[in-house]
């Protein structure tokens, strides 16, 4: 029971910080507006977002079409996490984080008809990004960190623990 009162409060409290900076930004900038925080490196930056990840399919048809796959993904995560994962909580985590960014982008989508991001890494590159963006990054950084450490895991376990055959080098069954 502790485990899932901690991923619904990273749930909850992801799309709370995400829905929080973009609320901010709405109501004190402007579109457009630029904000050094770290000069040619780092800037709060307000853009509006039509299309997925990135600007990309940026048309009606296509912003329909990512928010049916969106939704469709989001509600199968979640039925994984809190009905079948068994698997080590920082699996759990990484799919909560996953969750959370996807509910905090589907939010401004049906409700502003676009993202607001305002992250702008100017000296890496040309997009900018919000905090659900990042949830979902980070989250899916920390399950392939988890799968990875799982197979790491399973290897040790086969080389310490010899096969039947290795035993007494007898084949017998």
């Amino acid at each position: 029971m502790t485990q899932i009162l901690i991923l619904i409060g990273i749930i909850v409290v992801g799309v709370g910080i995400d829905q929080l900076t973009k609320a901010l930004v709405v109501a004190f900038m402007q579109v457009g507006d630029s904000i050094p925080l770290i000069p040619g490196f780092l800037h709060l930056t307000f853009v509006e977002n039509d299309g997925m990840a990135f600007g990309l399919a940026d048309d009606s048809v296509g912003r329909v079409i990512f928010m049916v796959v969106s939704t469709i993904a989001i509600i199968g995560i979640g039925v994984y996490l809190f009905r079948f994962c068994k698997e080590r909580m920082l699996l759990k985590v990484g799919l909560a984080m996953i969750i959370s960014g996807g509910i905090g982008n589907m939010i401004d989508r049906i409700f502003r008809y676009n993202v607001v991001d305002m992250i702008d890494f100017c000296g890496i590159w040309k997009y900018v990004f919000n905090v659900a963006d990042a949830f979902v990054c980070v989250g899916a950084g920390v399950v392939v960190l988890a799968l990875i450490l799982d197979i790491i895991k399973d290897k040790k376990n086969k080389k310490s623990s010899p096969s039947e055959e290795n035993n007494d080098g007898n084949n017998s069954k």
